[in-house]
């Protein structure tokens, strides 16, 4: 898995949503709707990506 990296991509907004919600998207550097970020593909980073599902899409790509 550490070869792999997932781009995180912001797709809904976070208002009205839990504050775990919103602070996991601040963590994973996402602040605007369509902004991405780059990520290694760890056991970390997938449960906050699991938090927030639904609010965000994620693409693997081999490094």
């Amino acid at each position: 898995m550490a070869d792999k990296k997932l781009i995180v991509t912001q797709v809904k907004s976070a208002i009205g949503g839990q504050r775990n919600q919103r602070e996991t998207l601040k963590a994973l550097g996402l602040r605007k709707i369509r902004q991405s970020q780059e990520w290694p593909d760890t056991t970390q980073v997938r449960g906050m990506i699991n938090t927030v599902r639904h609010l965000v899409t994620v693409e693997e790509v081999k490094s």
